[in-house]
């Protein structure tokens, strides 16, 4: 018979409650400071939209944008994307403003990427191919020397009116995009707006769902928030920025760190320009359905975000009040959640003690259990309310949602796989990466160059 001196030394009642003590003590007061931090997000978007969500005023003064047509240019980074360039491309055109115009930047494709997007008969559509050895050095890179084609062709032209979007290969916008971005970019201050993000193939698995939720809930209420403090970011898909404001950040406004969208916003942030957040349109992409493949783009996201440091200099000395304040989170979260990662891990280690010494018959108190849940799960009622009434039309009940918010909070616990890897990758000067391939099965036009319907 087993007798309680065989039970290690963690589940003896004495030291058991004093790990026990530190360890609860350390994990309530990171949720306490994250959730204190996600209050104060919410209750900056709730004030700035009792404020009829008006974006704040910015110092300087600029010519008044709703003066002229806008000229709105996309750019559509790509690279082997035959099984969806025709379609998003097509899909942007169906707005038929002459002030509207898509640039492929064929980044090195080695399929049919570039003849399907010269066979598109419109002459709003664009191409600029990029070979090697110049080719595939970055999304960053990529950007710069378009926009460098479109400082060319703008020459002539007021920067202020001129709009230069970022959409990926996958990606389709709300038929309301165009009249959102229009409204927001009327308000002269205005610099940068980035719309919503929707995950398209959401319905597919429930990590895609999980990914869809994870936008619509963090994403969106942060970025509402940053509205009130002027810390608004910028992501790498339908992201629009005026030329004036690019041309604010110099010749080559896009970085090569793995995520130049978020090293953009902050900068953007630090000039006399207003970055603006306008979740009433999205863009709607494609989820990676593969847990093997989210770890690799969220690692890769991650490792971007380290590398983010590199700002904090320009952070310090650019940014003022609650925007650097929050800024300065958002640059240092990624080793905060590094951190935090170590405690889910002590909590099932102290868990797995306490049921080994309950099984040796170890009296063991379990008063903890019930407000562990409500730290750990008691946000996941507020998302599911949030979610759900972004779903609701789609079919998806309060309940489900509620559901899959207590699943996402260990969809949330893969953040600590993905950290770990970005920083084992930063340390050893590892940066390279695959694209992540596209699930979407290939388009007929890419496979049947005849009878594609918008080509000569």
């Amino acid at each position: 018979m087993t007798s309680a001196a065989t039970i290690p030394v963690l589940t003896r009642p004495g030291s058991s409650v004093v790990l026990d003590t530190i360890g609860s003590a350390a994990a309530f007061a990171m949720v306490v400071v994250a959730l204190c931090y996600l209050g104060l997000l919410a209750g900056a978007a709730y004030s700035l939209h009792r404020r009829s969500m008006r974006p704040p005023a910015a110092s300087g003064t600029h010519s008044d944008a709703a003066r002229a047509p806008l000229r709105i240019v996309v750019l559509m980074p790509c690279l082997n994307e035959e099984a969806v360039i025709g379609p998003s491309v097509r899909r942007l055109l169906a707005d038929p403003s002459p002030e509207l115009e898509v640039m492929v930047i064929d980044d090195g494709s080695e399929d049919l990427t570039s003849e399907i997007v010269r066979g598109i008969d419109d002459p709003r559509v664009g191409l600029l191919r990029r070979d090697p050895p110049n080719a595939r050095q970055g999304k960053g890179e990529a950007l710069n020397q378009a926009v460098e084609a479109v400082r060319e062709r703008y020459r002539g032209t007021d920067p202020e009116q001129v709009i230069v979007g970022v959409v990926d290969a996958d990606g389709h916008l709300d038929p309301t995009a165009w009249q959102v971005l229009r409204e927001a970019f009327a308000a002269s201050t205005i610099g940068a707006v980035q719309l919503g993000v929707r995950i398209s193939n959401r319905n597919a698995s429930l990590l895609a769902r999980m990914q869809d939720l994870e936008f619509v809930t963090f994403t969106s209420v942060f970025q509402q928030g940053r509205r009130r403090l002027r810390s608004v970011g910028m992501g790498g898909n339908a992201q629009f920025v005026r030329l004036s404001a690019l041309d604010a950040l110099g010749p080559r406004p896009w970085t090569r760190s793995l995520t130049e969208d978020f090293d953009l916003g902050i900068r953007l942030n630090g000039t006399q320009w207003v970055n603006d957040y306008r979740g009433e349109a999205a863009v709607h992409q494609e989820g990676v359905t593969s847990l093997r493949r989210l770890v690799r783009q969220r690692t890769r996201w991650f490792q971007g975000n380290l590398q983010a440091r590199n700002l904090l200099g320009f952070v310090a000395r650019n940014l003022h009040g609650t925007a650097r304040a929050d800024t300065l989170w958002q640059v240092l979260s990624p080793y905060m959640l590094l951190a935090g990662s170590l405690l889910p891990v002590s909590f099932l280690l102290i868990l797995c003690a306490r049921v080994i010494a309950a099984a040796a018959g170890v009296p063991q108190s379990w008063a903890w259990a019930p407000p562990a849940y409500l730290l750990a799960f008691g946000p996941s009622y507020l998302y599911a309310l949030v979610y759900w009434r972004q779903v609701r039309r789609e079919g998806a009940g309060l309940v489900r949602c509620i559901a899959w918010c207590h699943v996402f909070v260990f969809y949330g616990l893969l953040s600590g796989v993905f950290g770990w890897r970005a920083l084992a990758r930063e340390l050893i000067g590892r940066s390279g990466w695959a694209k992540t391939a596209r699930e979407a099965v290939r388009a007929p036009e890419a496979l049947m160059p005849d009878a594609r319907p918008s080509e000569g």
